[in-house]
């Protein structure tokens, strides 16, 4: 019996032994995915145009490049299964001609078909890209669909005449002999590159979707120069931070639509794309994300909503985003000629808890106030003249690059 005793001692001897050493030994670090969305733009309807045999070749503009990239399709407001045939993926040149275009492919084959209200990455491919650079994303419908829709571009994208056939694969754009200024099907890149450190998203309604970009001054439009502010804070990230701690910079604006869903005046064509209902699709879908730049409110007070609802809100969207680990940086809501006094009281409201401690009352990382950008000195419920698009809600280019210097790089590193 002592004898046992003694070889069960030197056995949990050893058991202890081998614990301690373990616990010791450094813990395995999980690997970090490379892959990162660096482009975006969240579908909002269906178009008003059917595809039938032909090809479309949609222009994305990436924030930050990669040695590879995919892509998101989406039939998000689709009732009936939608098939793509043939894509393709190349560096953007003049017009609607591509060099460089490589087959893309889902789940190892060329054609996908989305179900109703769902989306599909693709595979990986091997097209080399750098900032601030057109990827063109090419795709054949062989059958008949209609596309699924992000409104405003603020660019040209090509579409062959129905019947033409596939065209993915053509270099000199010749065959895309249709323009619209809405992007089809394709809502989101992203790039492998394992030097970033993430992407941060800027969701929110017209302000952050852009409206206002294309005006660079009197009688002077600009399509595809990629002027939003969030393009021009990519440039500023990639001109002024050191290469280890660059990030790239997704839009998911849509114009329109709120923070709450219970704003009594909501448009039909923006009802249940409020920020909530779309948080899953439009920012935790993505890749890489470490923050958001959150701007949501204005639409809310013109459509009715109280400065309750709005924080009500405001308070459920940042909790969702923080236990996801991501990063929230609030800006208040912008000045608006035609608020009412009850509104413009509501808007301080929201602006006031937004702006307690420099971090909405403790339930955000960060704010970054635009109102003080835009803000006419001489009327503050009106936008700076040299800033304003001539509607006095929305910034026109020069507003929009002042918007963008704004933003305080350091911030956006997360806490």
């Amino acid at each position: 019996m002592r004898r046992s005793g003694k070889l069960a001692a030197l056995a949990a001897s050893a058991v202890v032994l081998a614990g301690l050493l373990m616990g010791s030994a450094p813990a395995t670090q999980p690997q970090r995915s490379p892959w990162f969305t660096s482009w975006a733009q969240s579908q909002q309807s269906l178009a008003g145009k059917t595809l039938t045999n032909q090809s479309i070749r949609m222009v994305t503009h990436l924030s930050q490049g990669g040695d590879a990239l995919r892509i998101r399709v989406q039939n998000t407001f689709g009732k009936t299964p939608l098939t793509v045939d043939r894509a393709t993926a190349g560096i953007g040149g003049p017009d609607a001609s591509v060099t460089d275009a490589k087959p893309l492919t889902f789940h190892g084959k060329p054609a996908v078909t989305v179900p109703p209200g769902g989306e599909v990455w693709s595979d990986e491919t091997g097209v080399v890209t750098k900032p601030d650079t057109d990827v063109s994303i090419s795709m054949y419908v062989a059958g008949t669909i209609v596309p699924g829709q992000h409104e405003s571009a603020f660019r040209e994208n090509y579409l062959t005449s129905a019947g033409a056939g596939d065209h993915t694969g053509d270099g000199d754009g010749a065959a895309y002999t249709e323009t619209v200024t809405s992007t089809y099907l394709v809502s989101a890149v992203d790039v492998r590159n394992r030097a970033l450190r993430g992407t941060i998203v800027a969701y929110g309604s017209s302000v952050v979707d852009g409206v206002g970009s294309t005006n660079c001054g009197p009688g002077c439009t600009e399509l595809g120069t990629n002027r939003r502010w969030t393009d021009d804070l990519a440039r500023r990230v990639v001109a002024e931070r050191p290469a280890h701690r660059q990030l790239a910079i997704a839009n998911a604006g849509i114009s329109g639509t709120t923070s709450s869903s219970a704003c009594p005046g909501t448009p039909d064509r923006v009802a249940g794309l409020d920020a909530l209902t779309r948080l899953d699709r439009d920012v935790l879908a993505l890749h890489g994300v470490t923050g958001v730049i959150y701007y949501y409110g204005t639409n809310d007070l013109a459509f009715g909503c109280p400065a309750e609802s709005i924080l009500d809100s405001y308070r459920q969207v940042f909790r969702r985003l923080r236990d996801a680990g991501i990063a929230v940086y609030v800006t208040p809501i912008t000045s608006r000629p035609g608020y009412t006094d009850a509104q413009n009281l509501a808007r301080h409201e929201v602006g006031t808890f937004t702006k307690r401690w420099n971090n909405c009352s403790g339930t955000c990382d960060g704010v970054t106030d635009f109102d003080q950008v835009l803000r006419d000195p001489l009327h503050p419920n009106g936008i700076h003249p040299p800033y304003d698009n001539g509607d006095g809600v929305h910034a026109n280019a020069a507003g929009q690059q002042a918007l963008a210097d704004f933003v305080p790089l350091s911030m956006l590193d997360g806490r």
